[in-house]
Parts: structure tokens; sequence; C-alpha cells
């Protein structure tokens, strides 16, 4: 009899923290976050400016900016750790195993460079029996994939659009056919019909190609729509996982009820849009307890000196809330 074969995530995150070091203090940017993803899927990642979206991108790739550093947890790619590999060995990784699409393509770009170049870099640093012919070859094809005419791979960045722009970028990011790439904010600056088209296109690629998807936003709108899981983050934390369609219907924590009753509604005229009150707090010196209890309208007195727990309100449904424990305890005892 044949051994069960037990399939690995493509991604996991295990227990992941990243602090950032500056002389006035520690800043917690990630707390012990985790989550696993699998070959086809779309994860959302969303919250407000300093929510640690970013962050927690960049540490799967291990290129968080000085001074950040990971204290604690894994990131498995293929079921190796990164975190445990010297610089060399994540080179290796980066781009073969893992794609990113970074915010801002032309400061991403090299301006004195032709996309060509970039490509042929790129392809020949991860297979060096490559010639630069066979490198320009695959790189047309994948320019082509993302809707570029393959004669441009002689034009420099600034002759193209910005939404071109990104779209060499996702193309560099899928050049090696990676297992997973991670989009941060890619439709940053560009017009809502340019911006359609490149969620479109991250979509097409990620069923062509079999990759799963991580998508970085602070619009909770896209991610609704776009992305199978989402994690919602607040101040470092996730505060609620669960999926698009669950968490459209049955949204849990007060952060996310927020977000959700300030997207607008074409269909309601009479819609009045409701803010979250207060700011994000100043994470060198954050609120005790549950780090949302400044701004929640419904926080008790634990909420201000215990932080919450994470509890899982339906399958594959968690939430970091007092009130949702507490429902959860209450149902488990009837």
């Amino acid at each position: 009899m044949n051994d069960d074969v037990i399939s690995l995530p493509l991604l996991e995150v295990d227990s992941l923290t990243v602090d950032y070091r500056t002389r006035d203090g520690d800043i917690r940017a990630v707390n012990n976050l985790s989550f696993a993803l699998e070959k086809g899927e779309t994860l959302g990642l969303v919250g407000e400016s300093g929510s640690g979206k970013s962050t927690l991108g960049l540490s799967i790739i291990q290129l968080v900016p000085v001074p950040g550093v990971i204290v604690n947890g894994h990131v498995r790619i293929d079921g190796v750790d990164v975190v445990r590999l010297s610089d060399e060995e994540m080179r290796a990784i980066r781009g073969k195993n893992v794609g990113f699409v970074f915010q801002d393509p032309m400061t991403s770009l090299n301006p004195v460079k032709k996309v060509g170049a970039h490509f042929i870099e790129l392809i020949r640093t991860h297979e060096p029996n490559v010639t630069e012919a066979e490198a320009l070859e695959r790189a047309q094809k994948t320019l082509n994939d993302v809707g570029i005419l393959p004669e441009r791979i002689n034009d420099y960045p600034h002759q193209f659009s910005g939404g071109m722009r990104q779209r060499i970028m996702i193309a560099l990011a899928i050049a090696l056919n990676p297992g997973v790439v991670i989009a941060d904010e890619p439709t940053t600056a560009l017009d809502v019909i340019v911006q359609a088209k490149i969620l479109d296109l991250l979509k097409n690629l990620r069923d062509t190609y079999g990759m799963a998807l991580i998508l970085i936003t602070h619009d909770l709108s896209i991610v609704l729509e776009r992305c199978d899981k989402i994690i919602v983050m607040y101040a470092g934390n996730l505060v609620e996982y669960a999926t698009g369609t669950e968490l459209h219907s049955h949204p849990r924590h007060p952060y996310t009820q927020g977000l959700l009753q300030s997207i607008p509604n074409i269909e309601l005229a009479e819609q009045k849009l409701e803010a979250i009150p207060g700011s994000p707090p100043n994470l060198l010196n954050p609120p005790k307890g549950c780090r949302f209890w400044l701004r929640c309208s419904e926080a008790g007195e634990n909420c201000e000196t215990e932080e919450p727990p994470i509890v899982e309100v339906s399958p594959g449904h968690f939430v970091r809330c007092f009130k949702e424990a507490d429902k959860s305890e209450r149902n488990r005892k009837r």
C-alpha cells in the first residue's frame, strides 16, 4: 500500500513577527501573523497605511528595509524556510520561486537600461546557461503575455505610460514562472480604467501560469471582488481572516465593519458613508490591550488592558476580538 502524499502549501507564514529598531524604540510592524497560500489562490492583504501590509510582503522575500528585523517566525516557500537562508541563498529564491511587483515601477526599473536588459539580467542570473538571445526571446513572449508589443523590448522605461510600466513589472515578476507572485499596491496612481485592466491581467496570469497571488492594497472593495481569501490588518495585527464572500456577508471585527461602511455604493442613492473615528495608533507607544479599542464603539474594559485572542468563529473565519471570543465561548457551552 502506498503512503499518503502530504501536499505542502506553496507559501506558509508561521508566527511571523517583524520589528523596526529605531533610536526612539522598537516598532512592531507585524505581530505574530500566520497564514498559508495554495496554488491558484489569491490572498488579499488590506488595511490602512502603516498597518504592516507592505512589511509583511517584503518579509516574505527577505527584503525588509533597514532597520527592520524579523525577530520571530518562519516563512516557508515550497517547504523551504527562507528566514534561515543566507543572502546568497535567498537571491536564488527571489524571482525563481516568488516574484514581487513593487509599488512604483518608475523607481524600480533602471532608467538607463532598456527593458530587454532587465529581463536578460534576471533570467541569466538564475539560469546562466541561457544565452542572451534566448533570454530576449523569452522576454518578448512574456511581454506579449502582459499586452506589450514584443518589439518594444528595446525601449527605455520612460518611453512607457504608467500602466505599461506596471505591466513590465508584472512581466518581470512572472518571467521565471514562480509559484507565488506578490503585488504591492499594483494600481497606485493609475486611473480606474487602467486599474481594472491591471487587476484583470493579474487574474488571467494567475490562471494561465497556475501561480498563487498576494494582492496588497488599502482598498477593501478591490480585494472583496478579486480575492479568494482576505487578511485584514490593523497596527501590525491580523484582526480578521476569511474568504472574500464570508467577509463581505458576515464581517465580525469592528474595524472590518467600519471599512465596509466606508465603501461607496452607487446603487444606494441615500447611502450615508461612515468614517472610522480617530487615527491609527503610534506604534512607538501603542495602546495596551487591543490596538483598536480607542476607535472602537464596542470596546469593553478588558479591551483596554488585555490583548484579544484570535478565535475561529466559523470554519476558516478567524477574528481577533473579545466580543467574538465571548460569543464563541457561550455557543460552546450551549
